[in-house]
């Protein structure tokens, strides 16, 4: 059984070697050097065939990259462009990642899911409009700057554009004659555009009857004027946030057509006019009104045919006179705040008010007194702090207190001893001042629940800590999510906690109010068991003796098989690493270079702008090419191998060792080497106009046909003075010149097949060198030899992809 199971493994590290295709592959493989903190299940050196954890391969090629909150540290290489199939990128919450996004990005045509929410990344938003497949944009929380492009309404098939928290300016971009912009969107289901610092008007092009827009969510930015009567033709509306802004006039009347929205926010803006009626407003359950100048007047009547009503927030909005009693009795109806106003009487709650009342905050009002039933008297909280209640003798405390959370609140959530995944829910508005503040949050521990749930995300259970407000007016709660049946999570796992989190429709209790969410990196990946459960009878026991004595006996030939490998890796190690063995001050087996130096990794880094896209010039066999500058303000060409065809350190000596003695006016001089991080690249002089294949013209690729022609083998007599470059300085009449020419035109055989090995070319270039008198020296004689063995066994695999290429042109 043993060597069948070798076989086996050893049959799969092959195939894992080939699965993935070969520019995804050095993509990945750049990658993987370029950022710190990738997942621990990135081992083998094949994404696809070794499954990556946040790698999705379809065909052996890579079509998503999903990395939230997994901690990586570096730069996004503009290598990531080459990813041609590349369908999903997200890589949020990876505060360490910094740098700014690679213009090249816009060569992945067929990015469908574009997420980068809480990074370091500085962006030019005008890349995006070139995504055209993209169906979900999300940019929450970064340091953006810069107006919205127009170019983004060419995203016909747009879902989601979520721009909030970043620091986007200018006006709201609608399209004109010439240009495109968001009215264009008419699939978009989320305008997230919130807190930010756009100026002007709400355009009332921006809004059309034949849109499917479900959120509309302007806040927290620097709008003035009006809203505009276009808003009532988007007809599937179901949230509409315009708080925060300096919105002035009245409210427009055919708001009351949107009968579908559930949330209308138009709270701290300077509108003016009556309150609006919203009656038709059928399924409207989140109301927040406060901090405007409507007209000074009673709580109108029509507010107690919102049936679906769970909270009402009016705070200074110039209500006065008495509180309607019918307006308890909304049955859905769970948080009414309506401090800071002129609302006077006597406030009654009777017994059939709304069974769900939670909070009625009623501070800085005229109520003079208050009536309660012993039955509400526990279940809410009523709040008259300034209010000439309070002043009354009998004026229970805990109705003129204002009741904090507690910032150090623990719970015992039903997971310990496992790593949780942490982070903060923010939200707006922010009035959880109550004595049952607590109870809120056990209600969002189990909305979160239901959500993680119904995703059939291994979650046991989600701790919420209550927290504080933040400096824009935010509330925090600290959220802490503890995995099921292990003891961490993976990173997939991670990815979808963070997509469910933001998706914004997760029902939280409507006193919390609107919420997106902020993860912390998640540092405790690993490959930690489960807790094992306890055996309860014999024959587990039994079970559990004989499986154990199985395992380990594999465990054992595992073992064995594990270190006759690790001492093949250390010989074939030291071999492939050999400079990192070298004594750069002593050691004879250091390179022997004339004019060539050794280059740090970071340094070519910096010339080649991270090896961008803008730098790319070409690739081949070996690798891709780049153009850099040093810091001297030399050009210079970088060819740099893939990480599949990396060769020995031995071998790469040897070459550098040989290039940095050639030295001819006609070829390009070696300026250097790199060979750190895995890396092996060759540093040239950069030749301008392109390279020698761009400049043959359709005379020179027949250039050794033309020299065939031209001799004259029986007069022995030569007419090549047309074909020599004269700079080149030979002897036009050269011995063995013909032999030297039916080489050359078996070399440029259009089928590969037809063209000799390096071995027989050797061997041949030795046959012309006796003929002319020469005699070989025993380096020829080795190297001839060298490349015979080489031909019987295989070749490195820099030459294999080399011969590949020839063979294919």
């Amino acid at each position: 059984m043993c060597p069948k199971v070798l076989t086996f493994l050893l049959v799969a590290s092959f195939q894992i070697y080939t699965e993935t295709y070969g520019d995804d592959f050095t993509v990945m493989s750049i990658l993987k050097g370029a950022w710190e903190n990738t997942p621990r299940k990135w081992v083998g050196a094949d994404p696809c065939g070794g499954k990556w954890e946040g790698i999705s391969c379809n065909n052996s090629r890579v079509t998503s990259i999903t990395l939230a909150a997994v901690g990586l540290m570096g730069e996004l290489s503009g290598d990531i462009s080459s990813l041609s199939e590349l369908e999903v990128l997200d890589l949020s919450y990876n505060t360490g990642l910094s740098g700014t996004l690679p213009a090249s990005i816009v060569n992945l045509k067929k990015l469908k899911k574009f997420w980068l929410v809480v990074v370091s990344l500085v962006l030019s938003p005008e890349l995006i409009g070139s995504l055209q497949l993209l169906e979900s944009l999300d940019l929450n929380s970064n340091r953006f700057t810069g107006p919205i492009p127009h170019s983004i309404g060419n995203l016909s098939k747009l879902f989601l554009l979520d721009l909030s928290n970043n620091m986007l300016d200018g006006a709201i971009p609608v399209s004109s004659g010439t240009t495109s912009g968001l009215d264009m969107l008419v699939n978009a289901k989320h305008f997230h555009l919130g807190g930010n610092q756009l100026s002007g008007t709400i355009p009332k092009e921006l809004f059309r009857s034949d849109m499917t827009l479900i959120h509309v969510l302007l806040h927290d930015n620097n709008l003035t004027g009006s809203i505009p009567s276009t808003l009532g033709l988007v007809q599937t509306l179901e949230a509409v946030r315009f708080e925060g802004n300096s919105l002035t006039g009245p409210v427009p009347p055919n708001l009351n057509n949107l009968t579908t929205v559930k949330t209308l926010i138009l709270s701290n803006n300077k509108f003016t006019g009556p309150v609006p009626n919203l009656t038709g407003m059928a399924y409207l359950s989140y109301l927040d009104l406060s901090n405007n100048s409507f007209n000074a007047s009673d709580i109108p009547l029509s507010f107690s045919n919102l049936r679906a009503l769970t909270t009402l927030m009016m705070e200074n909005t110039g209500l006065e006179g008495q509180i309607p009693p019918t307006l308890f009795d909304l049955p859905n109806l769970q948080t009414l705040i309506l401090r800071n106003n002129q609302l006077s009487g006597t406030l009654v709650i009777a017994t059939s008010s709304s069974s769900q009342l939670k909070v009625i905050d009623m501070r800085n009002n005229l109520i003079s007194f208050y009536s309660e039933t012993p039955e509400r008297r526990n279940n809410v909280d009523v709040i008259l702090v300034g209010n000439p209640a309070c002043e009354l003798t009998e004026a229970t405390e805990h109705h003129c207190t204002v009741h904090h959370c507690i910032s150090d609140q623990i719970s015992s959530p039903n997971s310990k001893f496992t790593y949780p995944y942490t982070g903060v829910l923010f939200f707006r508005p922010p009035f959880l001042e109550s004595r049952n503040a607590t109870c809120y949050l056990r209600l969002v521990e189990e909305s979160l629940m239901h959500s993680f749930k119904n995703c059939n995300l291994p979650v046991d259970s989600v701790y919420v800590n209550c927290s504080t407000n933040d400096s824009l007016g935010y509330l925090e709660l600290k959220v802490s999510v503890f995995p099921s049946g292990h003891n961490h999570f993976s990173t997939t796992t991670i990815s979808e906690i963070g997509f469910v989190l933001n998706l914004q429709t997760i029902q939280n209790p409507d006193i919390f109010g609107p919420s997106y969410f902020q993860g912390v990196a998640y540092p405790y990946f690993s490959g930690e068991p489960t807790v094992p459960n306890k055996f309860s009878s014999t024959g587990s026991i039994i079970g559990a003796a004989a499986g154990g004595a199985s395992f380990l006996l594999l465990l054992l030939l595992a073992g064995v098989y594990a270190y006759r490998q690790k001492k093949r890796r250390e010989r074939a190690s030291e071999q492939k690493n050999h400079f990192a063995y070298l004594d750069l001050k002593n050691s004879d087996r250091v390179p022997q270079l004339k004019g060539a130096r050794c280059f740090s990794f970071d340094e070519i880094t910096k010339s080649t702008n991270n090896f961008s896209e803008a730098n790319h010039i070409g690739s081949g066999g070996y690798g891709m090419v780049y153009r850099g500058m040093l810091p001297t303000g030399q050009l210079i060409a970088i060819k740099r191998c893939r990480q599949g065809s990396v060769q020995g350190g031995l071998e790469f000596n040897a070459e550098i060792e040989v290039l940095s003695r050639v030295h001819h006016k006609n070829v390009v001089n070696l300026v250097g080497f790199c060979f750190e991080r895995g890396e092996q690249m060759l540093i040239y002089e950069f030749v301008r106009n392109g390279s020698l294949r761009d400049s043959l013209s359709e005379r020179g690729k027949y250039l050794a046909a033309e020299v065939s022609s031209s001799l004259d083998r029986k007069k022995d007599l030569y007419s090549l003075h047309e074909l020599l470059d004269p700079s080149i300085g030979l002897d036009t009449k050269p011995k063995g010149l013909d032999k030297i020419v039916d080489l050359a035109l078996k070399c440029v055989q259009e089928k590969g097949s037809d063209r000799p090995t390096m071995g027989e070319v050797v061997k041949e270039i030795e046959n012309i060198l006796h003929l002319a008198g020469l005699n070989p020296n025993t380096e020829s004689e080795s190297t001839s030899a060298s490349f015979e063995e080489a031909s019987q066994d295989e070749f490195p695999p820099s030459l294999k992809e080399e011969e590949l290429s020839l063979s294919s042109v």
